[in-house]
């Protein structure tokens, strides 16, 4: 079953990814859920580099992250910090990729987390 469900993703992302690119004015912020840890990423696609990052396995998060009650509190921990990295970096507009991911739980309180700290989707 396991094996079906990392095919299904990995179908519907590389459907997303036909319509979402990033580009230097309007990067892909890009999500990564996996059981115990959320990576974002900000990409700008036309060079293909890496902006900005952020996880929940980061040092520099650490105490933010042992203050949380659960997994969809760490996921708005890290929209929060990716947002302030974005907007410190001058980045305001991007395009979510949500990466086949399902848009509820961990994945949209990240969104949500992260429009709210200021950055544009």
């Amino acid at each position: 079953m396991a094996n079906s469900k990392i095919k299904s993703r990995l179908r519907r992302k590389k459907s997303i990814r036909k319509r979402v690119c990033g580009t230097t004015e309007r990067p892909r912020l890009t999500v990564f859920r996996s059981n115990l840890h959320m990576y974002v990423q900000v990409v700008d696609d036309s060079k293909q580099h890496s902006l900005a990052a952020a996880s929940t396995d980061q040092k520099s998060m650490a105490a933010e992250i042992a203050s949380c009650e659960s997994k969809v509190d760490q996921a708005k921990a890290v929209g929060r910090s990716i947002a302030k990295v974005c907007l410190d970096k001058g980045i305001r507009h991007v395009v979510f990729d949500r990466n086949g991911y399902q848009y509820h739980g961990r994945v949209s309180a990240l969104a949500d987390a992260a429009r709210e700290a200021g950055l544009e989707f």
